[in-house]
């Protein structure tokens, strides 16, 4: 698989609200009212990431859930990366 470009990467998260690239990684930030819904939204989040596949760095704090996403292997962001952003968006408005 191949790495984007920075501008490919811009171009391509412009459609994907929250999402920014940050150094070789995409990045959102999703705040929740309860500890507990963040948590549920981890669970779900590693459901869709095993169904790709590709699986997102998750840092939790208190109510906000940090994902960051890049193909390791690749070492920077590709059209995966922008796969697995894009149907965490579809999840959120489902589930929201």
């Amino acid at each position: 698989m191949t790495k984007l470009s920075a501008a490919q990467v811009d171009e391509k998260i412009r459609s994907l609200p929250g999402w920014k690239r940050k150094g070789l990684f995409i990045t959102k930030e999703f705040e929740f009212d309860e500890f507990m819904e963040g948590i549920r939204f981890v669970d779900d989040i590693a459901v869709l990431a095993e169904k790709l596949g590709h699986h997102p760095d998750i840092h939790i704090r208190w109510t906000t859930v940090r994902l960051e996403i890049q193909t390791h292997d690749e070492g920077g962001i590709t059209v995966l990366d922008i796969k697995l952003a894009a149907e965490i968006e579809k999840h959120r408005k489902k589930a929201g």
